[in-house]
C-alpha cells in the first residue's frame, strides 16, 4: 500500500464511496464539518469506515496578532473528537483581524516576537486538542525586511519550543524559492528530520506581474517536474512521509487524481525498493 492521500471533494464522494480505491488517507478542511450533520457528515462518516483522515484547518489564524477565536477553536476540537483524524494541521499564516476572516491566508514577518506569539497560540490549540498539530510552511510572494529568521529555522525552533510538527508543502517551497529566492534544498536541510508529520505536493501557476515573473500557489494545475524534483529531495531526506496530491481549483476527474496519487507512490516504491507504510498504519 502507498503512502498518498487526496483531497475529499463533494464530486468524487460518491465514487470513492462505490469504488473505495487504494489510498493512504483522506485528506478534509476542517470548516466544512463544523456542523452537527448533513450529507457532508454522513459520507465522510462512511468514508472513514475505510480510510484514515487528516483534518486541515484553514481558519485558525496561528499567525495572528489577535487572541485565537475560541468559538472557532472549540468547533475544530469537535470536529477533530468526532473523526479522530490521523493528523491535525493548520498553515503559518494569519487570516482574521478585528473579529473579520480575510478570504487568504496572509504571511507574517518572522521577528522573535513572531515566534513568541505563534508558539503561544500553537500550545493553545494543542492544549485544547488534547495532540500534536502539524504547522504548514506558506508560499512566499514577498519577503518582509523586519524578518531577521529564515523560515525554515522558523519552523523548526517552533517545533522545538512546542512539540507541533510540520506539514511540509514542497510546492510552496518551491513557490517560494522563485519568487524571494530561498535556497530550497537548504531549506530542506534546515528543518529536523523527525518534525515533518506529512507532505503536500500541488500545482501551481506562472503570471507576469509588473514585469515580473511570479509564481501562483493556485492548486488548480498538475503537480510540475521541478515539484516532483524536489518531492525526491523532501523523500530522501525525511523517509516515506504520507503525502497529499493537494487540488483545490480545476478539479479534474477522480480518475487523474489517482493517477497522480500513483505517480507518488511510484517515486517512493523507487526510492525505499517498494517498502512503504501500510495505508492503515498509524
Amino acid at each position: 500500500m502507498g503512502i498518498t492521500g487526496i483531497g475529499l471533494k463533494a464530486r468524487h464522494t460518491a465514487e470513492l464511496l462505490a469504488g473505495r480505491p487504494s489510498l493512504r488517507f483522506l485528506e478534509v478542511h476542517a470548516e466544512n464539518y463544523m456542523g452537527a450533520g448533513g450529507p457532508a457528515h454522513r459520507w465522510l462518516t462512511a468514508l472513514r469506515e475505510t480510510y484514515p483522515l487528516s483534518i486541515h484547518g484553514v481558519g485558525l489564524s496561528l499567525g495572528g496578532a489577535e487572541p485565537l477565536d475560541t468559538d472557532h477553536l472549540a468547533d475544530l476540537v469537535a470536529v477533530v473528537d468526532r473523526y479522530q483524524p490521523e493528523w491535525v494541521s493548520e498553515h503559518l499564516a494569519w487570516c482574521r483581524i478585528d473579529g473579520t476572516y480575510l478570504n487568504d491566508l496572509l504571511p507574517l514577518p518572522y521577528t522573535d516576537p513572531s515566534l513568541s506569539l505563534v508558539a503561544d497560540h500553537i500550545d493553545q490549540t494543542q492544549a485544547a486538542l488534547r495532540r500534536r498539530i502539524l504547522v504548514e510552511n506558506p508560499s512566499s510572494y514577498m519577503a518582509f525586511p523586519e524578518s531577521d529568521w529564515p523560515e525554515a529555522a522558523f519552523l523548526a525552533e517552533l517545533a522545538r519550543r512546542t512539540g507541533c510538527g510540520i506539514l511540509l508543502d514542497v510546492n510552496n517551497i518551491h513557490v517560494s524559492a522563485h519568487n524571494v529566492g530561498l535556497d530550497a534544498g537548504a531549506y530542506l536541510a534546515a528543518l529536523p528530520a523527525d518534525t515533518v508529520g506529512e507532505i503536500h505536493v500541488a500545482g501551481h501557476e506562472p503570471v507576469t506581474h509588473e514585469g515580473r515573473a511570479v509564481l501562483l500557489d493556485t492548486h488548480g494545475a498538475p503537480v510540475t517536474a521541478a515539484v516532483w524534483d524536489l518531492y525526491r529531495q523532501a523523500l530522501t531526506r525525511f523517509g516515506p512521509i504520507p503525502t497529499l496530491v493537494e487540488r483545490d481549483a480545476n478539479i479534474p476527474p477522480l480518475a487523474e487524481l489517482l493517477a497522480e496519487a500513483a505517480t507518488t507512490d511510484g517515486i517512493a516504491a523507487t526510492l525505499f525498493d517498494g517498502e512503504v507504510p501500510d495505508a492503515h498504519a498509524a
